[in-house]
């Protein structure tokens, strides 16, 4: 490039830097107004140039930037900033910068320094000039000269400053981060943030990248001078002709302000103002001028708050300006709702069709009162309904209806009829123990079952279960964490064989980690259903002969704090003996490596075991639902539980409940208009079953309490059908349970 068109680009260059403006809000050009709008938009309160004055810039400073050395019309750098060593903290606490009476660079700590002649001088009272010698260590802050304890200098064609040095000359406060080892620029709300040897940096959280890496000499912290002046939006031009770099450092305190409320409602919302005001020269603020502020606006509308503040100097700022949107205030939403009629039998089914309305669409909330599906008593009956949107307002509708005393239903009809599938309805469970028992036969499929489940309750570290299998293996796992520490469980699988050995997972389920047993139990069985009916969790697992992996990771990568309980079912198929581990280890801990040094924790009163032909497929012919009539699992009598060992130390274990266990039923002929429901006899019980295909919650609310619940599995149509179910014990929940069958009663009109 010759000389005049260096000089010409040069001048246009510098004639459009002085035009960027700021990158924050805190530096809004005076009488820029910004609305709400442009706040939710992203929008700072810049002006943008337009894109061909931005790409001369960009070319003019990438000129500038591109040439190897500072004659080349490279810009420079000065100042000085110390890097902590490996264990020290902060950034050193001493300058580097010396102001001196004589142009040579020594330092005689005069205060009355001289005048460097060849410095720009600065005109303008609201402008402080900072000027960087190329290749030198010399700074001119309005003619007086100052030294850095590094110069400027040229690496690989990009120019480097102190950080240092750029810092205490434009009034911007330097910090050093331990945590993270981040040397930080503040400037009010603005923050970079460097790491050293690295050409990334953060310009208030966002990350961008450098001309060239960062770097240290001598101890001296070393950044491109453009990463600062571009991130703070500081103008600067540079003259080739007399080697030095302009930067136009403003004086004047600089005020801004944010609103933080999303919205703003006339009469509700307490209007939250966020001022951000600061010194470019370090001086305290010590007033501040609002014009057009109101805690809270009465009227909706479009208003104009402006905002400026004097430095102790007694300069004040450029005016601030925010337009604001004032919406109208909300009002309440509409309850609404209608019967199909006003007059209902005793055991009628009562229809509610709710019309409530809210002029924004955020109802976020119903809340009925005495809407039960049908009424038992004569008389009149009161129902409410109150809706609530999402500012917090209500309202309330009631509506009367009137029961004679006519029956339709009994009340033990009306919810054999009416009750959803998949939720519970009351009843005299004294009853069951007399109705007819199915009399199923089942055949076994060579399923190992390896049930860890003992200590369910862990307070240290160490193997929790150990077994080896092949072929067919299915795992179930339930445990709690009382270790009062963060720890994961693991499965480990071990090839001890001289062969490759392939495992394929074909099911899991997991649940937790929760505080509630119950909740983590019907979860994994819901999860281990899903996963059966949509192949979502098949995955091969490859192990060489003496390889150890960690399988089930969906296990591993959840963190069990104090007091959680997780479940999982797992399937799974190896083609080799394989030895398994199920161990629960601090988070910090490699499960492998630790494995070697930890001892199986003892068994407590719950159940664990290695158990066989853990599949049983029960098959029935005959018609079932003409006569009330129960099908029973887990009760040791038809169904017998599984007899096996504990893996660990070889002693008799009897299944009790048969968790874990999988059971297939397929019923060949139910009866037209038979009721199909889930009664628990042991206790309480929250899990889920498969119904031709469909999973059925038990129950869809709370849990089933034994005798005297029972939740909606399945209702036959008008014809006799098959229907196949798929069940599994929930950890967490009690056996044994039974499966009802029972004529519907006669629909009535």
């Amino acid at each position: 490039m010759n000389l005049k068109k260096m000089v010409l680009t040069t001048v246009s260059i510098a004639s459009l830097v002085t035009m960027v403006l700021p990158v924050s809000a805190a530096e809004t050009v005076p009488g820029r107004i910004l609305s709400t709008e442009d706040s939710a938009a992203g929008q700072t309160g810049l002006t943008e140039l337009p894109d061909a004055r931005t790409d001369m810039i960009n070319q003019g400073i990438q000129e500038v930037e591109s040439t190897g050395s500072a004659s080349e019309g490279e810009v420079p750098s000065g100042g000085s900033a110390e890097v902590p060593g490996s264990s020290t903290a902060g950034i050193s606490q001493h300058s580097g910068l010396v102001a001196t009476g004589t142009d040579s660079g020594s330092s005689s700590g005069n205060s009355n320094a001289n005048t460097n002649t060849d410095a720009d001088t600065n005109t303008d009272a609201d402008v402080s000039q900072l000027v960087l010698m190329m290749n030198s260590n010399k700074m001119y802050q309005d003619g007086t000269l100052y030294l850095a304890s590094h110069p400027m200098s040229v690496k690989d064609g990009v120019s480097y400053i102190s950080i240092r040095a750029i810092v205490e000359r434009a009034g911007l406060k330097l910090s050093f981060d331990n945590n993270t080892k981040e040397t930080v620029i503040r400037r009010g709300s603005d923050e970079l943030r460097f790491k050293l040897n690295s050409k990334s940096y953060k310009v208030n959280g966002a990350v961008r990248t450098m001309k060239g890496p960062s770097y240290s000499s001598s101890g001296v912290f070393m950044v491109p001078l453009t990463s600062i002046t571009q991130a703070l939006g500081i103008p600067y031009t540079v003259n080739q002709q007399e080697k030095k770099v302009v930067l136009n450092l403003s004086t004047k305190p600089v005020a801004s302000f944010t609103i933080s409320n999303p919205e703003i409602f006339a009469g509700e919302t307490l209007v939250q103002y966020i001022p951000n005001a600061y010194s470019p020269k370090g001086l305290p603020i010590v007033e501040e001028q609002w014009e057009g502020r109101e805690e809270i606006f009465q009227s909706p509308g479009r208003y104009v708050i402006s905002y400026r503040v004097k430095d102790s100097s007694g300069q004040w700022s450029d005016t601030f300006w925010l337009t604001v949107t004032v919406n109208k205030p909300h009002t309440p939403p509409v309850a609404d709702f209608t019967t199909s009629k006003d007059t209902y039998k005793m055991g009628e089914l009562v229809t509610y069709t709710d019309y409530s309305t809210d002029e924004n669409n955020a109802i976020v909330s119903r809340e009925w009162l005495n809407n039960e599906p049908a009424f038992f008593l004569p008389g009149p009956k009161t129902i409410r309904l109150t809706v609530r949107n999402k500012y917090g307002l209500s309202s309330t509708v009631e509506k009367t209806i009137t029961i004679t005393d006519e029956t339709l239903y009994t009340r033990d009809e009306f919810y054999k009829i009416y009750t959803p599938v998949g939720s519970k309805y009351s009843f005299d469970g004294t009853k069951i123990p007399n109705w007819d028992k199915v009399p199923y036969q089942y055949d076994t499929e060579p399923v190992t079952l390896i049930r860890s489940n003992s200590p369910e309750t862990v307070y240290s570290e160490g193997i929790l279960y150990r077994e080896s299998a092949i072929g067919s293996t299915r795992f179930m796992l339930h445990h709690v964490n009382a270790t009062r520490k963060n720890v994961k469980m693991y499965v480990v699988a071990t090839n001890g064989g001289t062969e490759t050995a392939r495992l394929t997972q074909t099911g899991l389920g997991m649940g937790g980690p929760t505080k509630y047993a119950t909740a983590s139990g019907k979860m994994s069985v819901q999860r281990y259903f899903e996963s059966m009916q949509y192949g979502s969790k098949y995955k091969d697992v490859w192990l060489a002969p003496g390889q150890s992996k960690v399988i089930f990771t969906e296990l591993s990568s959840s963190i069990m704090r104090q007091g959680d309980v997780v479940s999982l079912f797992a399937d799974l198929y190896s083609d080799q003996t394989i030895q398994y581990h199920v161990i629960m280890l601090q988070t910090t801990r490699d499960p492998i490596q630790a494995l070697q040094n930890l001892s199986v924790l003892p068994m407590d009163n719950h159940n664990r075991g290695t158990y066989y032909d853990a599949t049983r497929n029960i098959h029935y012919g005959d018609l079932l639902g003409l006569k009330p009539s129960r099908l029973m699992i887990g009760d040791n009598s038809q169904d017998p539980y599984l007899v096996g060992t504990d893996g660990p130390t070889g002693t008799y274990q009897m299944n009790a409940g048969n968790f874990g266990v999988l059971y297939r039923i397929k019923l060949y002929r139910v009866a037209p208009r038979t009721l199909i429901t889930f009664n628990p006899r042991g206790g309480q019980y929250d899990g889920v079953i498969m119904v031709n295909g469909r999973v059925v919650q038990l129950p869809d609310t709370s849990g089933l309490r034994a005798p005297h619940e029972a939740a909606v599995l399945y209702r036959t149509g008008d014809s006799e059908e098959m229907v196949e179910m798929l069940f599994t014990a929930a950890p967490g929940s009690s056996l044994s349970v039974n499966l009802l069958f029972q004529p519907l009663p006669e629909i009535k009109h």
